[in-house]
C-alpha cells in the first residue's frame, strides 16, 4: 500500500522519450476514487489534458466519472460514446478561484473512422480553450490532436482467476503540467 492505494510497480521497458512514468495496480473501484482524487486536488488538473487509453470495458470512463466526481461535477455523467464529446461544468471545483467553474471535456473518439474527423467537427477550438480535456481513444486521431499533457494506461488483468475489478495503471508525464499531476499522484 503507497500513498493509500493498492501499488505494485509494472515491469517493463523505460519510455524512449525518457518520460516521468507512474504506475500502479488497482485492485478496486475504491483504487480509482482515490487515484481521481489525489488528481482533482492537483491545480495543474484545471488546465490539463489527459489521454486515457485501454480497451473496450477497461474502465477509462468509470475513472473519468469519480475524477468529475471530486471536481465538483453535479448531476449525470454519461459516456460520450454516441455524442462524441460531453462538456461539463465543476460549479465549486477545489482547485478554481470561488465562484468560478472549471470548464470540462470529456471526448471519446471509438467511433472516428478517419483522423481528420475530429477537425472537421470543430474539436481542435476545444481542445484549445481553457478547463480540462479528457480524451478516450486519443489513437483515433492519429496524431492531430494538441499539446497532451499526461496519458493514462489503464488495462484489466487477463488473468481469468482473478478479481475482475484489478486493473494495471500507466500514467506518463509528456508536458510539465502532467510532472505537476504525476507528483500529486505519487504524494
Amino acid at each position: 500500500m503507497e500513498s493509500g492505494l493498492h501499488v505494485t510497480h509494472i515491469v517493463g521497458t523505460p519510455d524512449p522519450d525518457g518520460a516521468d512514468a507512474w504506475s500502479a495496480r488497482w485492485s478496486s473501484e475504491d483504487d480509482t476514487q482515490a487515484f481521481a482524487a489525489r488528481l482533482a486536488a492537483c491545480p495543474a488538473i484545471a488546465h490539463a489534458t489527459l489521454a486515457l487509453h485501454g480497451n473496450l470495458g477497461a474502465g477509462k470512463t468509470t475513472f473519468v466519472r469519480h475524477l468529475l466526481r471530486a471536481l465538483g461535477v453535479r448531476g449525470r455523467i454519461k459516456s460520450p460514446t454516441y455524442a462524441v464529446v460531453e462538456p461539463h461544468s465543476a460549479i465549486d471545483c477545489p482547485v478554481m478561484p470561488a465562484g468560478e467553474p472549471l470548464s470540462i471535456w470529456h471526448f471519446d473518439f471509438y467511433r472516428f473512422n478517419d483522423p481528420r474527423e475530429w477537425e472537421d467537427a470543430g474539436f481542435r477550438e476545444l481542445l484549445a480553450s481553457a478547463g480540462l480535456k479528457l480524451v478516450e481513444w486519443p489513437e483515433k486521431a492519429a496524431g492531430l490532436l494538441p499539446g497532451i499533457d499526461a496519458d493514462i494506461h489503464i488495462d484489466p488483468d487477463v488473468n481469468p482467476l482473478s478479481d475482475e475489478s484489478v486493473r494495471d495503471v500507466r500514467m506518463v508525464a509528456r508536458s510539465l503540467t502532467g510532472q505537476r499531476l504525476l507528483e500529486a499522484v505519487r504524494s
